[in-house]
């Protein structure tokens, strides 16, 4: 089976890269070029022959098409060709020329293009409006502007103005494509097209001679490319021929008065280039093209045609928008003003820019809000912003600094703008956090320094401030973003609100702190003196307590204004804590004294006096009574002594007034309502009142005559001693007895174990120990015992009356049988 025709299809679907090469070289013959776009057309679909890279769409672009209409593709198009992104690193030429004298063809030998070229068996119209495509050899946007003089249009020349004006505006150089035999006529030359170029060019860039107007800042290369030259007229006389007819037509315009003076080089430079037959000698022709070419990419040579002086300075992401807003003014027969255009082209990319920047940043910036909103303080924010406004300022600067200066200046003031209002919540935060941490780390400074030995608390408070502003100073500076109004001052001031408010109230605790210390201090100072002076009344007792109260009061006031000093305490602070202590003191002394004189108290004290002078001499040595001691006498010496003390515990009553102290207002704290008696000039020095003392007394009375009793009834058994005869009785009768213990085994036993443990306790030293325990446990029968026969006699005045009579040997029946009839009376009752 024959698969030739098969093959020969798959070769045309997907050319191998030896066919695109030679398909792209630009000495293949247009005729072998369009016979393979015919073959492939089939396959691959039309315009994609001949293209770098088979697998794209055509590289080629109708941007105005016959009807006047711009293309929406272009940007898209850019992006296709790897242009879009290249800045001002590209150019722009156009070809202008008569209808079907080559000028596609010469663009595809040039450039590597790939616009149609014309079937010269029907001698048609080929390009219709204008048609766009890359160069293969640099980054070169190629122009194939439709023909002139074409019979499709006539004498309509309104398409021919139109394109001529798009062309300058975009373009910076301008091929004239043109036959050498046409030199020096008007029509065939295309000098009516020259004009209408030179008509439009001072239409766009007015200034010339004219001072008040600004100068042409933008020039546009003309090179006349002249088809089939055989070399028989020399290419200087053609340049000098074109040159002469160039300045013929710009001095026959028709000048505003201030461009009359103008001339051709200040908007047009001039250059020439000649091309072999190109059916005649292909070979030169082919080399020709080749040399040409070197003119469009080769930097170095100095007849290189894309000068920095020809560029429209139009970045490349921007040549759709510029282009199309041209074409429209041009369309609507608009003067059309380019700076203008430019300014236009410049806001609308600079808008598109800074609204990707922005987006880029505020998604960047989106990581640290959430924690600033938290209340958290992020470290090395001031550097991330810089960061952010850097790298966003930087992509705009880049994109957008290739735009109109004025517009891009204006536009990035504007987003720098934005981006400072964007920060601006941000600098605010973390001011806020870093005023709350500090505020709190303030705290703690102050609460960890008076926890040290020998603080100062006015050194704790400034050095916790000078730390805490120090810290969000720095905080403060580094968040701050260069170029910005944004001002830490009043925070800070709201930060040193905080810190003194904090500060007074560390320095209230720390008063009351001291106050209570000192209060403590004084209540141990006074209370002890008190109750040792009350103890021992005298008629000087309440100097020694008011004059011990004076100097502890003078001492604690003293100590308070001492350690105040460091407090940096107001005047009527520190009279405020001096009246809360005058206060506590008074009160503490008020209460301690009425403790002293509680019933109990002051009864126990009497009873100790009381006993202290009717149970011990003056010696101090402690009475045994004699019948022969007059008990009498020395126990109503005793009592009246005793009863003479009671009234000093009644009121505060020094020998000296001087000593009575002024009372001090009680503390708000303090609930005056329920005890008044404290802070009332007239029951603040009364301790006991007239009913109080009487009881006391009779109470006291009562006491003493107890204690008398008991010491009658002891004279009284120390009186009745055992007869001596008793004794022998005692031995007379307990002989057997004895005997019984002596010669029995065991009780032998049990006498012989009672002498051998009082032998040990002899000789270990017990016998001290034993006897004193055995002494304090009679002691405290005995005085179980005399309680309950003073509760049983207190109620018996008879029996006290009898008892306190002396007992004489002759009454000794009268006396017993009174006592069998107390007896019986205490048995009734």
């Amino acid at each position: 089976m024959n698969q030739t025709p098969q093959i020969a299809q798959d070769l045309l679907k997907n050319p191998p890269q030896e066919l695109q090469q030679l398909l792209n070289d630009p000495r293949t013959p247009d005729s072998a070029r369009k016979a393979v776009q015919e073959l492939q057309a089939p396959f691959v679909g039309p315009g994609t022959a001949g293209n770098k890279d088979g697998a794209k769409e055509s590289p080629r672009l109708q941007i105005v098409n016959e009807n006047q209409e711009f293309t929406k593709e272009l940007s898209p198009y850019l992006a296709k060709w790897d242009l879009l992104d290249k800045g001002f690193a590209y150019d722009v030429v156009a070809v202008f020329g008569s209808q079907s004298t080559g000028k596609s063809t010469l663009l595809n030998r040039l450039f590597g293009t790939t616009f149609d070229v014309m079937d010269e068996s029907k001698r048609q119209q080929t390009t219709k409006g204008i048609w766009m495509c890359p160069s293969q050899y640099s980054n070169t946007l190629v122009m194939d502007v439709e023909g002139t003089d074409g019979r499709e249009r006539g004498e309509d020349q309104d398409f021919e103005r139109k394109s001529a004006l798009f062309s300058l505006a975009s373009t910076e150089v301008l091929i004239v494509n043109l036959w050498e035999h046409q030199i020096g006529l008007y029509n065939g030359a295309n000098m009516g097209l020259l004009k209408t170029v030179f008509e439009v060019n001072l239409g766009l860039f007015g200034g010339g001679g004219d001072n008040t107007k600004p100068k042409p800042q933008e020039k546009t290369l003309i090179l006349f490319v002249i088809r089939d030259h055989v070399g028989a007229t020399p290419m200087s006389n053609l340049t000098a021929t074109l040159t002469q007819d160039m300045e013929r037509i710009w001095d026959s315009l028709s000048k505003p008065a201030h461009l009359e003076d103008a001339v051709l080089s200040s908007y047009f430079d001039l250059s020439f280039a000649a091309l072999p037959h190109k059916v005649l000698m292909p070979e030169k022709f082919e080399e020709a093209v080749l040399e040409l070419r070197q003119r469009f990419t080769d930097r170095s040579r100095e007849d290189y045609v894309f000068q920095p002086a020809y560029h429209k300075r139009i970045p490349a992401d921007g040549v759709s928008f510029y282009m199309e807003g041209i074409w429209q003014q041009v369309l609507t027969n608009k003067d059309l003003d380019l700076p203008t255009q430019q300014e236009l082209l410049a806001q609308f990319r600079c808008d598109e820019i800074s609204t990707v920047v922005f987006e880029a940043f505020l998604a960047s910036a989106k990581i640290v809000r959430r924690p600033v909103e938290a209340g958290s303080v992020v470290e090395g924010l001031g550097a991330l912003m810089r960061d952010w406004l850097e790298t966003a300022l930087g992509k705009f600067d880049r994109d957008a600094s290739r735009y109109h200066s004025a517009v891009y200046q204006r536009k990035r003031l504007d987003l720098l703008a934005s981006l400072h209002a964007s920060l601006s919540p941000l600098f605010l935060g973390q001011l806020k956090n870093l005023h709350k941490i500090e505020t709190a780390k303030f705290s703690k400074d102050i609460v960890a320094g008076v926890k040290e030995p020998g603080y100062d608390f006015g050194v704790v408070v400034e050095e916790g401030k000078r730390r805490a502003r120090e810290r969000f100073l720095a905080g403060a500076k580094e968040v701050k973003v260069e170029e910005t109004d944004w001002e830490y001052e009043h925070e800070l001031a709201l930060l040193d609100e905080d810190l003194k408010l904090i500060a007074d109230k560390c320095r209230a605790d720390e008063t009351k702190k001291m106050v209570n210390a000192i209060e403590r201090n004084v209540k141990r100072q006074i209370l002890e003196p008190v109750e040792v002076a009350m103890s021992q009344p005298t008629k000087t007792m309440w100097d020694t307590v008011l004059k011990t109260y004076s100097d502890v009061i003078e001492a604690a006031e003293e100590a308070y204004l001492s350690k105040a000093k460091s407090y940096n305490c107001s005047d009527e602070e520190n009279s405020t804590a001096l009246a809360s202590l005058r206060a506590r003191a008074w009160l503490a002394l008020r209460r301690k004294l009425e403790e002293q004189t509680s019933d109990s108290t002051v009864l126990t004290t009497l009873r100790t006096k009381f006993e202290d002078s009717f149970r011990y001499d003056e010696a101090g040595v402690p009475r045994v009574w004699r019948p022969e001691d007059d008990i009498e006498a020395a126990f109503r010496k005793a009592k009246d002594e005793t009863l003479g003390l009671l009234p000093l515990f009644a009121n505060i009553a020094p020998t000296e007034g001087s000593l009575l102290p002024e009372l001090p207002p009680p503390e708000p704290s303090f609930d005056v309502e329920s005890d008044p008696s404290p802070f009332d000039p007239s029951t603040a020095f009364t301790l006991l009142t007239a009913t109080k003392l009487l009881s006391l007394e009779s109470r006291f009375k009562r006491d003493a005559d107890a204690a008398y009793v008991e010491a009658k009834r002891s004279m009284v058994s120390s009186v009745a001693q055992i007869p001596v005869w008793m004794y022998g009785v005692l031995v007379v009768l307990g002989w057997n007895e004895a005997m019984a213990v002596l010669f029995n085994p065991l009780y032998f036993a049990m006498l012989l174990v009672l002498a051998a443990s009082g032998y040990i306790i002899l000789q270990l030293g017990l016998a001290g120990p034993i006897l004193q325990i055995a002494s304090t446990v009679i002691r405290e029968i005995r005085q179980m015992v005399v309680k309950k026969l003073r509760e049983a006699f207190a109620d018996v005045p008879e029996a006290q009356r009898i008892l306190a009579q002396p007992v004489t040997a002759s009454s000794s029946d009268e006396q017993e049988r009174k006592g069998d009839l107390i007896k019986g009376e205490m048995l009734e009752k």
